[in-house]
């Protein structure tokens, strides 16, 4: 019994021992930004500032979460998905603590922001935003970078970060998280004709939820990707993005396999600065926000 009883302790020290070393193999890999914050900095704090983002003639819902520090920071301008109950501000605030601005809106006829929503009228708002912050008045009284702008987006705002980060040679960096291909997605039957298919991607954007959404219909925004579907494929846009860095982070969602071609795209392209990361969780990461985090911070920092 005693020899037993020898054994059973030299096994729960082991396995104690064993977690407390795993413990701490987890904890370096975790950023900093993650698990601590800033030392605070009295002359220039980290802060924030909500204003009303200009975009043809609306003013929309918008705040800057401004790093510690007298900058100019690096900016992440931070789109959400549709209809956006997910807004990953977690997210910003880890971009924030890792020293970065993050710029975050609602788009025209979203959750409180005047205007009517349409998949059009997020994409040209996602480039107001960018020419608010090239703005130099704006740059210097949020203490950003206007040269070192990144986008990242989540679900339909993966879509906004690839499509407007194509059309701008000068954005620095684009990150899409479970981003959704609103010109290619498996949904878009085109061969049931163009009047069924808008009425079955209106029947599946109805299912995400249009409360929070105005001046919209499902019917209307499934014609809205019908009429632009080819220039709205991500895939076909990767020789615009084979330049720069690219973040392609995936799911156990469905959208996985649009994402991997888009990264064979641009691959086949000749970026060979891709960072893709699969993660087994559900569209909103519930149960990997950390792990989330410390894929964003981590290609962040390599920038």
């Amino acid at each position: 019994m005693q020899k037993f009883a020898r054994k059973f302790s030299f096994s729960v020290l082991l396995a104690v021992l064993t977690l407390f070393v795993s413990a701490g193999v987890r904890a370096q890999q975790t950023p900093a930004a993650i698990t601590s914050d800033p030392v605070p900095n009295s002359a220039s704090p980290a802060g924030m500032q909500s204003f009303q983002l200009p975009s043809h003639g609306a003013l929309l819902n918008a705040l800057v979460y401004v790093a510690s520090g007298a900058g100019p920071h690096p900016v992440v301008i931070l789109l959400h998905g549709f209809p956006g109950n997910e807004k990953n501000l977690d997210l910003a605030q880890a971009i924030r603590r890792a020293g970065w601005d993050v710029l975050y809106f609602d788009y025209r006829g979203s959750w409180g922001s005047p205007g009517d929503f349409s998949f059009t009228h997020c994409i040209e708002d996602t480039q107001a935003a960018i020419a608010y912050l090239r703005d130099p008045a704006n740059a210097k009284k949020l203490r950003a970078d206007p040269a070192r702008i990144v986008l990242i987006g989540h679900s339909m705002g993966g879509f906004m970060a690839n499509y407007a980060g194509a059309e701008d040679a000068k954005i620095a960096a684009v990150g899409m998280i479970s981003a959704a291909n609103m010109g290619g997605m498996q949904m878009w039957d085109r061969e049931a004709g163009h009047a069924a298919t808008a009425e079955s991607i209106g029947d599946s954007l109805a299912q995400e939820g249009m409360a929070p959404l105005a001046g919209c219909t499902p019917d209307s925004l499934g014609r809205e990707v019908m009429t632009n579907h080819e220039k709205w494929d991500f895939v076909v846009s990767a020789p615009k993005l084979a330049s720069r860095p690219l973040l392609v982070v995936t799911s156990d969602d469905g959208l996985a396999p649009s994402n991997e071609a888009f990264v064979d795209a641009v691959k086949k392209a000749g970026n060979g600065k891709v960072t893709a990361v699969h993660m087994p969780t559900d569209h909103s990461y519930s149960d990997h926000r950390i792990a989330l985090e410390t894929a964003v911070l981590a290609w962040l920092a390599g920038l």
